[in-house]
């Protein structure tokens, strides 16, 4: 009884006040505009004409699959209204602003109206504000609960009525509203809650989300789905009040089942050392700025199909060395394609990246051992004064080493006497690569290695051809591919192409392959570093079927550091071991023995259905002079 009479004095209480408000609209809205000439300090809406919203960066694989998001306070992605489905628009407009293409952005009318609905049903089914307001308030104004505020949202509202169509006021506002869950925009949370585009949201779909943007926290079906399907229910029942919906489409669509994503928000990137090292590179081109806000459409270079097949053999790899009792407690690869410099699969590090981001692929610089010493060999032989078969003495020398005299020795402690740089190379012997050294000159040495794209610092010291500089495993890759690539140097880089949200193009990274070695001399390297693999430290790096491999071993001294660095005309890879603290390895470890089987058992499944390649030989280059 009591409710029945709260139905009807509400329903008189309505039609009097609504017929009031219906004579009395015209004149409250030309008071306003009158009251705005007071108003000269508020912003100017043209500015909107301009304005582009803050927006998510997306980074892809190289075949277009989604690797990650990244975006600052700010999560979204702006599309045009004609990439919102019209459930979507129509059920908005029903539960927020029914009257919003006839009003001329404030609705007196529909302020009471609302009033009275919220009333009569004691459920808040419709907003007192239009549209348009709500846009002023979330562009221009606080959230201060204030006459002065509301009288400044009308005015706002009313200026940017004068300036821009409906249709454009509406997509502002499907792009800036917030949704929940982190989520701005309706293609934003459409991806979120349904795991789709907002042009492809069923009835069903459209009118939960439309119920979520009264209270977002609150209304979201991923936090509530109970809550979330009696607001659709609100939402259908409105569009079918307003004859936007038939009864038998609102029946439907309350019985759909609706099909929830997984969220989409909060997930971390599925490549977290790749999406570090990318987003590095960009904010050093671009700055941060862009990179969380300017809404970039980053193509990596990476191949998730090599990417998990690298993480899954270090995985295996670090598992290996902890049985084998190694105490490598880390483990780092970077391959890469050496006909135009992409790196195809990046792996910084093995264990939890949420506890230690340190990425050991491109931000550590550690000593690469004997890796270093095809440099040198390089440099010898484009000299034309030694080949691989030239002797060179592997016997003890002495070098003055400030008041002291450095006396370099092999692994083994043991001297060969005369042999050729090929063997010399296969055996890893540091007697000769010491002596190259100092026949062709440290400089040179420097001066080719920095032809071959390595920047970390290089001090000419006895030492340097034994690998005692430090350097990253992005940089000695990114070498070792120039070699794999005779000679022809791309940019080493982890980026493709980038473009704005509007779809320019902002950065082209497409391979422009320079000639920086003699072709003569690189051939000559791979001839010599391929004994490295048939007969020398490298023979656990032997490839199935018979397929050419070069490459070299590398290990400190202190057994702090081991390496192994190889390529086949397609592929070049780089992976190091060893302890963030610098500590020493079990005594023994070596990259020939310890690393270069992770080496083959990633480059076995890499290569897997690649046509076998063979390198560029001496002879050959000859016959093309």
């Amino acid at each position: 009884m009591a409710t029945a009479v709260f139905k009807q004095v509400t329903r008189n209480l309505g039609n009097l006040c609504l017929g009031g408000m219906l004579i009395g609209g015209s004149a409250l809205a030309g008071a306003l505009v009158g009251l705005a000439v007071s108003f000269n300090d508020l912003p100017d809406v043209r500015i909107l004409k301009g304005y582009t919203p803050a927006e998510t960066s997306y980074f892809y694989d190289i075949n277009g699959e989604l690797i990650a998001r990244l975006h600052g306070d700010v999560n979204r992605e702006v599309v045009p209204l004609s990439r919102i489905s019209p459930n979507l628009k129509r059920s908005i407009l029903a539960i927020e602003d029914a009257y919003f293409y006839s009003h001329n952005g404030i609705n007196p009318a529909g302020i009471i109206r609302a009033t009275l609905v919220n009333l009569r049903s004691r459920e808040t089914l419709e907003g007192g504000s239009t549209l348009t307001q709500q846009l002023v308030k979330n562009l221009f104004l606080s959230s201060e609960r204030s006459i002065n505020r509301k009288v400044a949202e009308a005015v706002l509202a009313m200026r940017i009525e004068q300036v821009f169509t409906k249709d454009q006021i509406l997509e502002m506002y499907l792009n800036q509203v917030y949704w929940g869950r982190n989520t701005n925009g309706a293609e934003t949370a459409a991806q979120n809650y349904f795991n789709k585009s907002a042009a492809d949201l069923t009835l069903a779909e459209a009118a939960m989300m439309a119920g979520v943007v009264q209270a977002p926290s609150v209304f979201n079906p991923l936090d509530n789905y109970k809550t979330a399907k009696f607001r659709q229910g609100l939402v259908l029942d409105r569009l079918e009040e307003l004859g936007w919906a038939t009864p038998a489409e609102v029946k439907a669509a309350k019985a759909a089942e609706i099909k929830l994503g997984k969220g989409t928000s909060y997930q971390a990137s599925q490549v977290p050392y790749v999406s570090q090292a990318v987003s590095s590179e960009l904010v050093e081109k671009f700055g941060q700025d862009l990179l969380l806000k300017g809404g970039l459409r980053v193509q990596t270079t990476i191949d998730l199909k090599l990417q998990r097949i690298a993480e899954q053999v270090i995985n295996q790899g670090h598992r290996d060395l902890q049985n084998y009792g190694a105490n490598a407690k880390q483990i780092a690869l970077v391959a890469v394609d050496p006909k135009t410099g992409f790196v195809k699969a990046l792996v910084g590090g093995v264990g939890s990246y949420e506890q230690n981001q340190f990425n050991r692929a491109v931000q550590s610089r550690r000593q690469i051992g004997s890796t270093f010493k095809p440099f040198v060999y390089y440099s010898a032989f484009s000299t034309g004064n030694y080949t691989p078969d030239s002797v060179i003495d592997d016997s003890p020398v002495n070098y003055p080493d400030g008041n002291e005299l450095y006396s370099p020795r092999n692994y083994d402690n043991t001297f060969m006497g005369g042999i050729s740089i090929r063997q010399a190379v296969a055996m890893s012997r540091n007697i000769p690569a010491i002596k190259l050294g100092q026949f062709v000159g440290l400089k040179k040495v420097i001066a080719d290695c920095r032809k071959l794209g390595i920047v970390s610092p290089l001090d000419p010291v006895v030492s340097l051809p034994l690998g005692s500089a430090d350097l990253t495993l992005l940089e000695t890759a990114g070498a070792y591919a120039t070699f794999a690539n005779g000679g022809y140097k791309n940019k080493i880089t982890l980026i493709a192409r980038v473009t704005d949200s509007t779809g320019k193009v902002v950065l082209d990274n497409s391979p422009k392959p320079t000639l920086v070695l003699d072709p003569y001399a690189v051939a000559e390297v791979t001839d010599v570093l391929r004994g490295v693999i048939t007969s020398g430290t490298g023979t656990q790096a032997i490839l199935s079927g018979g397929r050419p491999v070069a490459g070299k071993t590398g290990t400190t001294s202190d057994f702090r550091d081991a390496w192994f660095v190889g390529y086949v005309p397609q592929l070049a890879t780089a992976i190091w071991i060893g302890n963030d603290d610098y500590s020493q390895m079990s005594h023994g470890v070596t990259g020939g023995v310890y690393v270069a089987p992770i080496w083959r058992n990633f480059m076995e499944k890499a290569l897997a259905g690649v046509a076998i390649e063979n390198f560029v030989s001496p002879s050959d280059v000859t016959a093309k002079k």
